[in-house]
């Protein structure tokens, strides 16, 4: 009778200081039930991973649960495999940091559960084999990675049975495929098909069936709940497998002990499939998803899958520059830690959770509060750093061939780029560790094409199963199809437009009026001594007229100004506009002027606009020297996540305008003041 031994394990994970609500539904629907229901089968043995902040909250807020999981340690049932503390993608931050944050999630396991990881973790399984040092640095034997990673890499769909070993630089490391099938049938598949998709890896006596995917799946994922406990799906899968004579449960490392490797491997840069798709500009994804379905799934899944692919992980600080930027800033105080003390380092560490770097089912960089939790992380490093006398610096931040001017009051953490027109790129509150420039830019992503051009969802499904996420079984608001607008510039402050013609609101919101200027969204020159921004550009009409546009800034504690100076050789009336873009974690309550934004507001002769908010107590106050024409808006982005497509409030926009020929000047200053 041939027999398989099954590798179970299971990760969970909350970003870092996530909402309490969402953690409180995490436990309820998911991690509680789970354990509690393993707790019942002791004889099962299967491995976990969770990320150290996240089993710290268990720890300290759901004792009963962690009860459960130090009983199951105890018992032999749970298997500890460790990773990143605050879950970072490991080959996204530097050694010394991967090795901080593995030892110390190492050390939390100890002290709590008096177990050591033999075993890693890979964040969303981004694989690059620069991280076999530090896991190896770290006492770490094995990790585990998707099979996806050796077909992608040339392997055969039929030599996944069992462990590989690889190596960088002379140290070696296990490597564990997980199978993709097992992944996409539990808990989806009946019991009675679960148990034949483990049975189907049985082919001699040292088969294995390998499995480890997210706790989420069972429970949080939307309608698992109700499949997975009150259906009772869980208890009877643990009875079936433990009851079957063909299957024996085990542990990772017990299995690294008791047989060979299969061999040597060398695997790409990689994640699993579909974190390759989403890592792809918009335009690629589409055209992948095309060659996919042109070459046939039979192809993909055989011969294909070795050649067809997206794109690799770190390909969205390439994607998204909201992303590389908080990366990049996390990175420059990385390099620069010997300045921070405890708590600052701590923060970094914090700053290093991937949840905010990408974007793909799940909302991520999309999600205004993972994005206000990396900036407080941010911010608290900063106000470690500040100093009572004003510090500026001039370097490439971003590491995108450009320098940014960096300025550090006692209260405000800014940044200027001279990439995009000397704007505003971070305005940070060192009380409030709030950034207003915490915006996001509305662009096109692949899935957008599923609400401009809706299909019905053709995917079979099995009566006895229930729905995953992946199924594409989303329902389409139409009225989503409206706020599908996209930006051709960052959505930074202190934007310069030009125009021949007045401008509109909806011309604002749509990002359609005629801009003749090049100042929005290219380069200025940065004088040091200065502190001044200039561009010889142009406006462009029946030719070109040159155009200079200069931007001074002075700045005080709490406050900032901009003397702005265009010169033209056209001398007819043209019509400058400056954009803003302030985030707030509830723009639809903030005030302007006393009035709430609503679907918009246009205002008349304004030379003081004050936006008052509830949630930081702070009031941004822009004085201006000349009435112009105000339009706000609040801008919204539309994204995908495991519900289907959200629409959501990002930011106020703001355009003042005045019309004026061959020659302007303005002065703007911006301040921070108590509401």
């Amino acid at each position: 009778m041939k027999k398989v031994k099954l590798l179970f394990g299971v990760h969970m994970h909350q970003p870092v200081d996530n909402f309490g609500d969402a953690v409180d539904e995490a436990v309820k629907l998911c991690y509680a039930p789970f354990f509690a229901t393993m707790r019942e089968y002791p004889d099962f043995k299967f491995a976990v991973h969770s990320s150290g902040w996240l089993l710290d909250e268990i720890k300290t807020k759901y004792p009963k649960v962690f009860e459960d999981l130090l009983y199951l340690t105890k018992q032999g049932s749970i298997e500890w495999v460790g990773a990143g503390y605050y879950e970072p993608i490991l080959s996204a931050i530097s050694s010394l940091d991967a090795q901080a944050q593995i030892n110390k999630l190492s050390n939390f396991l100890q002290k709590n559960l008096k177990t050591s990881p033999k075993g890693a973790w890979l964040t969303e399984r981004v694989w690059e084999s620069s991280v076999i040092s530090n896991l190896r640095a770290c006492g770490l034997e094995y990790v585990v990675v998707d099979d996806y990673h050796f077909l992608s890499s040339g392997f055969e769909s039929d030599a996944m049975d069992g462990y590989y070993e690889s190596e960088a630089g002379g140290e070696k490391i296990a490597l564990f495929p997980i199978s993709a099938a097992l992944r996409y049938a539990l808990p989806f598949f009946s019991v009675e098909r679960s148990v034949e998709a483990i049975l189907s890896r049985a082919n001699d006596e040292e088969s294995v069936a390998i499995i480890f995917d997210d706790l989420e799946k069972f429970g949080l994922w939307p309608k698992t709940h109700a499949w997975v406990y009150e259906k009772g799906w869980l208890k009877s899968f643990v009875e079936a497998v433990l009851a079957n004579e063909q299957i024996e449960t085990m542990h990772y490392k017990e299995y690294l002990g008791t047989h060979r490797s299969k061999g040597l491997a060398y695997l790409n840069n990689t994640s699993y499939f579909e974190m390759g798709e989403w890592s792809l500009k918009s335009s690629q994804g589409l055209a992948l998803e095309a060659l996919k379905e042109r070459v046939g799934s039979d192809y993909f899944q055989k011969e294909g899958v070795a050649l067809i692919k997206g794109g690799i992980w770190k390909n969205f600080f390439i994607k998204y520059h909201e992303s590389n930027y908080i990366h990049k800033r996390m990175m420059h105080h990385s390099k620069n830690q010997k300045e921070l003390k405890k708590v600052a380092l701590e923060a970094l560490y914090k700053l290093q959770t991937n949840d905010v770097l990408w974007h793909g089912v799940f909302g991520g960089l999309y999600l205004p509060n993972l994005r206000n939790n990396a900036y407080r992380y941010l911010l608290e490093i900063e106000r470690s750093l500040a100093k009572k006398k004003i510090a500026t610096s001039f370097f490439d931040v971003d590491m995108d061939g450009y320098e940014e001017f960096k300025v550090l009051t006692s209260e405000l953490s800014l940044l200027f780029s001279s990439r995009y027109g000397g704007q505003l790129m971070e305005f940070g509150s060192l009380e409030k560790l709030f950034n207003w420039q915490n915006t996001l830019m509305r662009r096109h992503e692949a899935y957008h094409e599923k609400i401009l051009h809706p299909k019905g969802n053709t995917q079979k499904m099995y009566e006895d199963g229930v729905e995953s996420i992946h199924s594409d079984a989303a329902v389409i608001n139409p009225t989503l199809k409206g706020d599908l607008i996209y930006d051709w510039h960052p959505k930074y402050s202190f934007i310069d437009h030009i125009s021949t013609e007045a401008f509109s609101f909806e011309a604002f919101k749509r990002a359609s009026f005629d801009e003749a200027g090049d100042f929005a969204n290219q380069p200025f020159v940065f004088d040091e001594q200065r502190m001044a921004f200039k561009r010889e550009g142009g406006v462009y009409l029946d030719k070109k007229y040159d155009t200079v546009c200069i931007k001074k800034y002075g700045f005080e504690t709490k406050s900032f100004s901009l003397a702005l100076e265009v010169q033209s050789e056209y001398t007819h009336e043209l019509h400058y506009a400056a954009e803003f873009n302030f985030h707030f974690a509830h723009p639809t309550k903030v005030l302007l002027n006393g009035q709430k934004v609503g679907d918009g507001l246009s205002l008349v002769g304004v030379d003081t606009l004050v936006l008052e908010d509830s949630y930081t107590q702070k009031a941004l106050r822009i004085s201006l020297d000349k009435k112009c024409m105000l339009y706000a808006y609040i801008l919204n982005t539309i994204s995908q996540s495991e519900n289907g497509f959200e629409r959501t409030a990002q930011q106020i926009s703001l355009l003042f305008s005045l019309p004026f020929a061959s020659r302007l000047e303005l002065l703007t200053k911006m301040e921070v003041c108590d509401v």
